[in-house]
Parts: structure tokens; C-alpha cells; sequence
């Protein structure tokens, strides 16, 4: 049934040519994947699915911090047994996208090392597991201790967007160190798309690491972060300039971003570019832009605002005004 005044008419397939458009489609994918032939990263094995790895983290998230992250009918009891299945479930996924990943950057005929490389490498992911979390407990404990907001480390590790970004990095991390790359960026961009905060799987980040806020914050793929660092809203661990090759290329995985020491904090908006050094115990003021180093225990702010302090009641329309504090006592224009 249609809308009252809605045509019922069937639509002319002259209006589109179905199969012109699928050759032509075909052409220009077929001209695309010949032209990108000479820097080709990967072959033509399957791809690694987002979806599936969204299932995988989901699952992984919820082994690590079962009785917050895990469904509802987790209780002491059934822990472990509900740790142990879904751990099963999603190592076995997860080795099935990384064996894609393997596969889709060698020839076909070597499927067999891709298994035994994808095996190797779960392995090794799965042993960390353990270490993983006690990595991420002292995140979630440097973020309740580092926010008078936080109430407790349970409201930090369920409603933070932060640690959701954090858990998904330490995990990513993992991942690229083992000879999974593709997977691990796939997985940081996940955090990406659901929190706001973009952290390349290849940055190093040292423990009790914190975000408050978290939106728009940005670090590189060559960034270290040292021990204890505190970041904010809007914060950017960017490169500043990208060399290229003689053909015009980028270069890939040059250092190009930020050292971060041990007990730094960098507040809100602040842009931090190149390879520079920022020592520790510093403290980075909002909105600077920054591409030189500093020594420790520096702190560096922007150059005080020159601004003026007027009357509103001077300054606004005075028939609202006057409208507004008619009747009032003298308390109403103070507080204008």
C-alpha cells in the first residue's frame, strides 16, 4: 500500500541500464587495481573482515572485564567457564582473520607458512592475555585517580570512552608487534568510529595511561608515550612533515611523531608535531602548537590573552534589561 497521492507507476528501466553499469563499474575497478600494481601492499587472497573483528574485540573485551563488560548473566560462579568459551570462540576468529591477512599478502603458494604464522602469532597473542590486563588496570586506575568526576574504577571502566579506546589499543598493539598489522588497524579503527579518539596500533604507550574527555584526540603510528601520561580532549601526537622517495612516494614508518616522557600531562587542544622530545614531568598548556623540544619539568603555556572585563547589563539591549530586573531585588544585577 502507498502513501495517499503516491504514483503507483512502474519505473521505466530506461531510466538506468543495469548491465551498462555493472561493465563500467567492472572497467574502472579493473583500470584501478592495474594502476595500483607497482606499490600493491597486498594480492588478491580474501580481506580481513570488519565485522567479524568487531565480534572478536566485543568477545575479548567482555573475557578480560567479564562481570563489566561481559552479558548480564555473568556472576562469580560462572566466570571462569564464561571466560574459557569465549576466549575458545574468539581466538579461534581472530586466528582466522589474521590467517586471511597472512594469505592476502604472499602468493597463494604459500598458504601453508601463512597458517603456521597466523598459529605462531596467536599463540604468542593469547599468552600476553594475562599481561594485557594488568596493563589495563592501572589505566583504569590512573583514570579514577586522575578524575574527581570518577566515582569509582567501575563507572571509569564502563562509561569512559577513553578505556574502550585504551582496551582496544593494548590489544591492537599486541597484534601489529606479532606481524599482524592490517588486523590491528582495523581493530584501532573500530575504537575509532565509536569513541572519537584515533590511536595508531603501532604507537608505544607506557602504563597508567589516561585520556580524560577523549574526543578528538590523535596519535601517530611512530609516537612513544612514557609512564603516567595524562591526555585531554583534542590532543594531537602528530607528525610534522612526510618525507617521499625519489618517485614522490611517502616514505612509511619513519619516526615522525612525538616522545612523550614519563608524568606528562597535555591539556585540552594542545598540537604536538615532528620527533621532538617533551621531557618528562611537564606540563603542555591548552592550544599550544608545539614542534620543538622541551627539557623536563617544563611548563609551557600560551602567552596570557590581553582581554577586558565590561558590565553585561551595559553592554546588553537595555529594554531587556530593564525588562528583566524590573521587580527584582538588586541581587538580580549582580549576578548578570
Amino acid at each position: 500500500m502507498t502513501d495517499a497521492g503516491e504514483s503507483e507507476a512502474p519505473i521505466p528501466d530506461s531510466y538506468w541500464d543495469i548491465d551498462r553499469l555493472a561493465t563500467e563499474l567492472g572497467a574502472v575497478r579493473s583500470q584501478w587495481r592495474q594502476e595500483q600494481q607497482y606499490h600493491a601492499e597486498y594480492g588478491a587472497e580474501g580481506f580481513p573482515s570488519r565485522a567479524n573483528l568487531v565480534k572478536v574485540m566485543n568477545s575479548l573485551c567482555a573475557a578480560l572485564f567479564p562481570l563489566r563488560l561481559g552479558p548480564s548473566f555473568v556472576r562469580l560462579h560462572n566466570e571462569d567457564a564464561f571466560v574459557a568459551q569465549t576466549l575458545d570462540t574468539a581466538l579461534h576468529r581472530l586466528h582466522a582473520q589474521i590467517r586471511l591477512e597472512l594469505l592476502y599478502a604472499v602468493q597463494d603458494s604459500a598458504g601453508p607458512d601463512a597458517n603456521a604464522q597466523a598459529g605462531r602469532i596467536m599463540r604468542d597473542f593469547a599468552q600476553s592475555l594475562p599481561t594485557l590486563r594488568v596493563l589495563l588496570d592501572s589505566d583504569v586506575k590512573a583514570a579514577f585517580l586522575g578524575d574527581p568526576a570518577a566515582r569509582s574504577v567501575d563507572e571509569v571502566l564502563i562509561c569512559y570512552p577513553s578505556m574502550l579506546a585504551i582496551i582496544h589499543h593494548r590489544l591492537a598493539h599486541r597484534l601489529y608487534e606479532l606481524g599482524a598489522p592490517l588486523v590491528a588497524r582495523i581493530i584501532s579503527e573500530i575504537a575509532h568510529s565509536r569513541t572519537g579518539i584515533d590511536i595508531h596500533p603501532g604507537a608505544r604507550i607506557g602504563h597508567s595511561f589516561f585520556i580524560d574527555h577523549g574526543t578528538g584526540v590523535v596519535i601517530g603510528e611512530t609516537a612513544i608515550v612514557g609512564e603516567r601520561v595524562r591526555l585531554y580532549q583534542g590532543v594531537t601526537l602528530g607528525a610534522r612533515s612526510f618525507p617521499s622517495d625519489e618517485k614522490g612516494a611517502l616514505a612509511k614508518s619513519l619516526p615522525r611523531h612525538p616522545i612523550i616522557e614519563d608524568d606528562v600531562v597535555i591539556y585540552a587542544g594542545a598540537t604536538i608535531l615532528g620527533r621532538i622530545i617533551i621531557g618528562s614531568k611537564s606540563v603542555i598548556g591548552g592550544n599550544v602548537w608545539l614542534t620543538d623540544s622541551v627539557p623536563a619539568n617544563s611548563n609551557v603555556r600560551q602567552a596570557k590573552a590581553q582581554y577586558e572585563v565590561t558590565s553585561r547589563i551595559e553592554v546588553s539591549a537595555p529594554h531587556r534589561v530593564h525588562s528583566l530586573a524590573e521587580g527584582q531585588s538588586g541581587a538580580f544585577a549582580d549576578n548578570i
